[in-house]
């Protein structure tokens, strides 16, 4: 079985395992991420007030970090949402604001309108289906963030965070070669530093 074909089974099961992690989790596990992720900024080498932050807009059990990004926006941080421009091309991002009214987007997101200005990250919130100690991820199957990383990485210090319930740990993700690992995780349970 190719890598892919082991990916793709692997969905099924983590999408499962999502589910019933977040029914455990309960309504509480948002605002538990949203402490863990201020408890592991400590961490993140260049954070303070000025640092701006992608998240994302949850679809289905995703994790919800709605309130961590409106408690981010309103500490003084830029937020964003990613913005799909094509498919095989890197995401943008987009200033988000609570309140904002979001545009309906393809693959059933949601996402500032373009109007609001482009903004480049310093720290990247990531959803994923399942990860690993060694900061791999199970997405979608897209590449949008792999590809994202690939292109910010070598332009400026950027620290990826995957974001979700602790019971999406596997102990191993199948890799590719185009893969870019995470340097945190931060779950409702707590935080883990990668490397």
């Amino acid at each position: 079985m190719s890598v892919y074909d082991l990916k793709k089974t692997l969905r099924g099961q983590a999408r499962d395992r999502r589910r019933a992690a977040a029914a455990e989790a309960g309504a509480g596990a948002a605002d538990r991420l949203a402490d863990n992720l201020f408890k592991a900024a400590a961490g993140f080498g260049t954070w303070s007030r000025a640092s701006a932050v992608t998240g994302y807009w949850p679809m289905g059990e995703e994790m919800d970090v709605r309130p961590l990004l409106t408690r981010l926006a309103g500490e003084g941080h830029t937020v964003a949402l990613p913005v799909v421009v094509g498919k095989g091309e890197p995401l943008v991002f987009r200033r988000w604001r609570p309140g904002m009214v979001l545009a309906k987007a393809g693959f059933g997101l949601e996402q500032p309108p373009d109007s609001e200005p482009e903004i480049a990250p310093d720290v990247l919130l990531v959803p994923l289906l399942a990860f690993d100690r060694r900061g791999y991820r199970l997405g979608w199957g897209g590449g949008f963030y792999d590809r994202t990383l690939a292109r910010l990485r070598p332009a400026r210090a950027v620290v990826a965070v995957g974001v979700c319930y602790a019971a999406q740990e596997v102990a191993e993700v199948p890799i590719t070669p185009d893969d870019q690992p995470l340097d945190w995780v931060v779950t409702d349970r707590g935080f883990i530093k990668i490397g």
